[in-house]
């Protein structure tokens, strides 16, 4: 006979448990807690055996019914149903630990882990922004994927949206602090291989506009200012050369500037929007030493409009080959240009961490394309601008130093 619901409401516990079946071997264990069990009793491979499905009224009369169903499905194909039942729990738990390890090795993890050891004796405003810019552009892209799971494609489709808005020194920094954290996880066993090293920024980011502009490193800094410094040739020459260093706008900008675009008390140059390459105005702070060698030309070149005038003709500027071939001459061919210092501050900028990128872009003139940003302003940020071309000035004097003992050594 078929159990009723009601015969399963109504069974009450014994001093020992007894069984109300159901048919097929399937009965309720009624144990002298209380508790109502389902049970299935069959045989396989000749020996008996008892499965479980669970305890009423979790598992009702019509549930016991289909899970008793199932399984004797399962017999008749010639399967152990808790065997069956035994491997699938495995391969759940499996999964389950999968992950549970994929969580804990998911790229947001370890790059946080990484963020928190690389940190250590930074600058807090250079921690912070890496932390702002793994947040914005890298975790929400990558973050939750296993960590070696994610593929150099990846990299490539995450970088490729940061250039589209037109942050692509932004992009380049984002694909190096990705490799930085590939490597951090690998050196703690979390990770194979950095899929970031498979290319170069280079290889998908369009060609920046000054990137066939050579440039040495941050390290050469002190011998080459030694040398711009000591240089021998023609006095406006040297100034340019070190106005360039110090303000580091463009060639063009520079050897065609007119003395009323300056205003030396309030240490400061705006260059008309006809002079710019993408015609807007633009404002560059001088720092402190740029005015003195400013004031030094005006005695020799003021009573004229150009700054820097030719040799032969003054109502026209000094070639704009000269800074070049002077640094030619001082064995830096195919390795230094003028424009090369916008490419060395930037770099040296961003690596302090005391500076937002918005302020070094500014201040390189590039335009911004991201419309949320607002319009152009030429006077934005102009507060925080005029501290870090001071403090690049500073910064320079302290490499040239460098340079001076080095000699001396």
């Amino acid at each position: 006979m078929s159990l009723t619901i009601r015969e399963i409401e109504n069974a009450k516990p014994a001093g020992k448990p007894y069984k109300m079946t159901d048919g097929g071997g399937l009965c309720l264990l009624i144990a002298p807690s209380g508790a109502k069990l389902w049970r299935w009793r069959y045989y396989f491979d000749g020996k008996e055996k008892m499965m479980a499905f669970g305890e009423y009224p979790v598992v009702s009369l019509k549930d016991a019914r289909d899970l008793h169903f199932a399984a004797r499905k399962t017999l008749a194909a010639g399967t152990d149903p808790m065997a069956e039942r035994r491997s699938e729990s495995e391969a759940k738990q499996k999964e389950t630990d999968d992950r549970l390890r994929q969580a804990e090795n998911s790229f947001e993890k370890i790059g946080r882990k990484w963020w928190a050891w690389w940190s250590v004796g930074k600058s807090p405003r250079h921690v912070d922004t890496v932390m702002r810019r793994l947040e914005a552009d890298v975790f929400p892209v990558i973050g939750h994927k296993f960590i070696d799971a994610i593929t150099a494609a990846d990299v490539r489709e995450l970088i490729l949206p940061i250039e589209a808005r037109g942050a692509r020194d932004v992009a380049k920094r984002a694909h190096e602090t990705i490799g930085q954290i590939f490597r951090y996880a690998i050196a703690n066993g979390r990770a194979t291989r950095n899929p970031a090293a498979d290319f170069k920024p280079r290889d998908v980011l369009k060609p920046a506009e000054e990137e066939n502009f050579a440039r040495v490193e941050a390290k050469d800094l002190p011998a080459l200012l030694l040398k711009m410094w000591e240089y021998e040739g023609d006095i406006l020459t040297i100034y340019a050369l070190q106005l360039m260093a110090y303000l580091w706008v463009r060639t063009s900008e520079l050897i065609e500037a007119e003395w009323p675009e300056f205003d030396l008390d309030r240490a400061r140059w705006e260059i008309p929007p006809e002079r710019m390459k993408k015609k807007r105005p633009h404002i560059v702070p001088l720092p402190t030493q740029a005015v003195a060698i400013l004031r030094i030309l005006h005695w020799r070149t003021g009573r004229g409009k150009k700054v820097f005038p030719g040799a032969n003709d003054k109502g026209k500027t000094m070639s704009n080959n000269t800074i070049l071939f002077a640094l030619y001459r001082l064995g830096y061919k195919g390795e230094m240009t003028g424009h090369g210092f916008r490419g060395v501050a930037s770099t040296v900028l961003y690596d302090s961490g005391q500076f937002e990128e918005d302020w070094i872009e500014m201040q390189l003139a590039h335009v911004q394309r991201n419309k949320v940003k607002g319009a152009y302003n030429h006077a934005k940020y102009l507060k925080q601008r005029t501290a870090m071309m001071q403090w690049w000035a500073d910064y320079l004097d302290e490499q040239l130093a460098r340079g001076r003992q080095a000699l001396a050594a």
